[in-house]
């Protein structure tokens, strides 16, 4: 039974339907690249078909409940029970109804840069690096590196990481949805182990994190006259060759300025597929900026310069401490925190964005 309290929960219900009839369909099944759409947009409805079900369901019953109150003095008490839901799945459903990012379902490429702070930076980039790396295990997530470039100490310099989730989770699930508030300006406050008289030194890493673009998005339409494509031999730790053949790519989009390196993969043409498609993801993300920019949203604009006085969150060694400074986050857990018990952190982040979003919807 549709309500019409709720016109936009039935048209997300009535498309529901119809992207389940098409995901059965032939042409579909046997399509991956269209079955990954189609199943991504039903996961991000799939909440609010949930709460809008439940919301019915308790809708319905009340009303039934009340047609058979003056005959059974059970269902009176029924329906005063009801009652008293009907707010509770009343507000879910709003609540599910609230646009969310379109992107949260989507993987993610991440970029670790060391900032300040010389070899001591670098090694916090790589204490970042196996944080994320280590939060994305206990996600069920998968990390592959897709270039690097170390340190003689075991530090990062910089690393760009692809982060992916298996199959098509929901949004709310998705990993662009949890990671997309890493992005901007981490320091770190300790003692370096190149210093000798125990002082405690302040440093930075900059991350940057953007949704990754599928294959065929045909949102990003990139002209081959554009591209501007080195190769070059990989190299590793010191410099030194990993490989004697020029498998490396580096992809330049002119337009744009945009750089992407790329040497994990062991082909040439494979370097050059990789570094297509975080160009396109790049491009992506600097397009839905701008779209925000517009819509004068910057709630997730992300800090593009390594300056210390514009930090997103402080790892303080000597106290165990960690402060995320846009909710006002603070733990002294930091050894969990740097093994991957990252949740709680991002946990603040998301709940301070829904608040935000809930404001703006009334």
């Amino acid at each position: 039974m549709a309500d019409e309290q709720f016109p936009a929960a039935q048209a997300a219900l009535k498309e529901y339907q119809s992207l389940e009839e098409q995901m059965a369909s032939p042409e579909v099944v046997t399509d991956p690249n269209k079955m990954r759409k189609l199943g991504r947009r039903h996961a991000e409805l799939g909440s609010i078909v949930t709460a809008y079900k439940a919301y019915l369901a308790v809708k319905n019953d009340l009303e039934a409940a009340r047609e058979m109150a003056s005959e059974d003095p059970d269902f009176a008490a029924e329906a005063k029970r009801l009652e008293s839901e009907l707010p509770d799945v009343e507000e879910k459903l709003r609540t599910a109804l609230i646009p969310r990012d379109p992107d949260d379902a989507r993987d993610t490429i991440m970029e670790i840069k060391a900032g300040t702070g010389g070899e001591e930076a670098a090694l916090f980039a790589g204490d970042l690096l196996r944080m994320y790396t280590r939060y994305a295990e206990k996600r069920g997530w998968t990390v592959s590196v897709q270039s690097e470039n170390t340190t003689e100490l075991g530090g990062v310099k910089d690393v760009q990481v692809a982060i992916r989730a298996k199959g098509t989770p929901a949004p709310e699930d998705g990993v662009w949805a949890s990671l997309k508030y890493e992005g901007g300006v981490h320091r770190v406050q300790r003692v370096p182990v190149t210093e000798s008289q125990g002082r405690i030194q302040t440093s930075a890493a900059g991350v940057i994190v953007f949704p990754e673009a599928d294959d065929d998005n045909d949102e990003i339409d990139i002209d081959p006259k554009d591209l501007k494509i080195d190769i070059f031999m990989s190299s590793g730790p010191g410099g030194q060759s990993v490989n004697t053949t020029y498998s490396a790519v580096r992809m330049t989009h002119i337009p744009t300025g945009i750089v992407v390196s790329m040497q994990d993969e062991k082909s040439q043409i494979q370097n050059r597929a990789a570094a297509l498609r975080v160009l396109k993801s790049r491009l992506l993300a600097m397009k839905h900026e701008q779209e925000a920019a517009e819509a004068a949203d910057m709630r997730h604009s992300q800090v593009r310069s390594l300056d210390r006085s514009e930090r997103i969150r402080t790892y303080n060694f000597p106290e165990n401490r960690i402060v995320d400074h846009r909710t006002n986050y603070k733990a002294y857990n930091l050894d969990a925190v740097l093994d991957g018990d990252l949740q709680a952190v991002i946990d603040s982040d998301i709940q301070a964005d829904e608040a935000d979003r809930l404001a703006h919807q009334q």
